[in-house]
């Protein structure tokens, strides 16, 4: 696992994961810290090494001295309280949307994304054509309608929005840390539903040089636009 030793926060990065969204966060705010990179399992899961990190085993997770942190609202949470209130600005007439962006990211949004991966997954592996036909009507059904839906209320508040931030300010916020991460799965999984405003969007804080370095630290990465 190479890491790049910069400082006192040490981000336990796994590849292709919400953990990009942590460097992309730090590197808007120049704040110093250190990776600890982490391979996926042959099956695409989270190796062994990250449970002694913290108990799910799961990324992102962060050190800040005695502080062990996972879940990447917390954790935009708390980095954006302790290190960056002088850089993240939110207006106050974007409070709320920031508020319910922030939480709407994992909350609401990213769990069709994650169903539709593993409904798709599990029609690519099916051995029986009844049980493929079976997993592609669930996506149909249940996953497809409620990303639609999704689509539409993001591409609405973006179109509406004075900025090309959620919360209408002039630099990213806490919702858009937690959002980008899940827009760019969508535009890789489902891209029938991707909006102009989205592609956009995405495209935009994409070409930030914060988060190219952040890529470019953080090391291969499967989710950008350019490879949609």
């Amino acid at each position: 696992m190479p890491s790049t030793n910069t400082g006192s926060i040490v981000v336990h990065h796994l590849a292709d994961s919400r953990s990009q969204r942590i460097l992309w966060l730090l590197e808007e705010l120049e704040l110093p810290y250190e990776i600890k990179r982490y391979e996926r399992t042959p099956e695409g899961r989270a190796p062994k090494e990250l449970f002694h990190v913290h108990p799910l085993g799961k990324s992102p997770v962060i050190t800040d001295g005695e502080v062990t942190l996972a879940e990447s609202g917390a954790i935009v949470q708390y980095i954006i309280t302790k290190y960056g209130q002088d850089k993240v600005k939110v207006p106050e007439a974007g409070y709320i949307d920031d508020l319910y962006y922030s939480h709407y990211a994992e909350g609401s949004f990213q769990e069709h994304l994650v169903r539709k991966r593993i409904f798709n997954s599990l029609a690519v592996n099916a051995k029986d054509e009844k049980d493929k036909e079976t997993f592609q009507n669930l996506i149909k059904t249940l996953v497809d309608p409620e990303l639609e839906t999704h689509a539409k209320l993001i591409e609405a508040h973006l179109a509406n929005s004075p900025s090309e931030w959620f919360a209408g300010g002039p630099t990213p916020t806490s919702a858009d840390y937690l959002l980008g991460f899940s827009l760019e799965i969508l535009v890789n999984r489902a891209p029938q539903y991707v909006g102009p405003k989205i592609q956009a969007y995405v495209r935009n804080f994409e070409a930030r040089p914060a988060y190219k370095r952040g890529i470019e630290k953080g090391g291969e990465y499967a989710y950008l636009l350019s490879s949609a």
